[in-house]
């Protein structure tokens, strides 16, 4: 079963994704981890991509899409996977259509979790962390016993720039821009699920379930 995820920044794929890899047992695949793996095995792709990423440049979608490829290779990856944080764009889609077209596979479901902009920007202005150890917080989901001392540690949290509204924002407008025409992308293949993730985390979950089947 090979699976995509799609939603905006802050929908919560990333938490579903990682459910729906120990449900199926099958591996959650996120571009970031296969970047990080690869530098540190120092192989000779991950080599490629952190020449790009030292001068704070995107890795290519060519080099992004053969780490992936690589990636599938691996064992773990024999029944299926998910896929997380790629393709981002259309170009990207139909890269990886192809090459999976070519080993004469394709993707079986592309999962969208949908929340609106309005919800999105709520929770994550809503996020703090810990300057100390890094653990996460919500002031309305998740508070900490004491208001802005983290239960771990006793460090002040923050509120990171990445999770400030205006920032969110300009995510969200990237997300539409570039992302969202995904999603008309996979509903013409006909692997287009879509789940309301303003829903509790269970239920997007028991709806996703039901969508892939046990």
């Amino acid at each position: 079963m090979k699976i995509i995820m799609l939603g905006a920044p802050g929908a919560g794929k990333g938490t579903q994704a990682k459910k729906i890899a120990a449900e199926y047992k099958i591996p959650h695949i996120s571009t970031g981890d296969i970047f990080r793996a690869n530098i540190k095995n120092n192989t000779e792709l991950g080599q490629k991509a952190k020449a790009y990423m030292d001068k704070g440049e995107l890795v290519p979608d060519e080099l992004t899409l053969d780490l992936i490829m690589d990636r599938f290779k691996q064992p773990d990856c024999e029944n299926g996977y998910v896929l997380d944080g790629f393709p981002r764009t259309i170009p990207q889609a139909e890269a990886l259509d192809a090459a999976l077209t070519a080993k004469g596979e394709a993707v079986d479901f592309a999962i969208n979790v949908e929340v609106p902009d309005e919800n999105i920007i709520n929770r994550m202005s809503g996020r703090r962390a810990c300057v100390g150890c890094g653990a996460t917080y919500h002031i309305k989901y998740n508070p900490t016993k004491v208001e802005g001392i983290c239960d771990v540690c006793g460090e002040k949290l923050i509120l990171r720039d990445d999770d400030k509204p205006e920032t969110v924002k300009n995510r969200l407008s990237v997300y539409h821009e570039q992302t969202q025409p995904l999603i008309d992308f996979y509903a013409k293949k006909n692997v287009l699920a879509e789940v309301d993730g303003t829903k509790d985390m269970e239920e997007v979950f028991e709806d996703i379930v039901k969508i892939l089947g046990k």
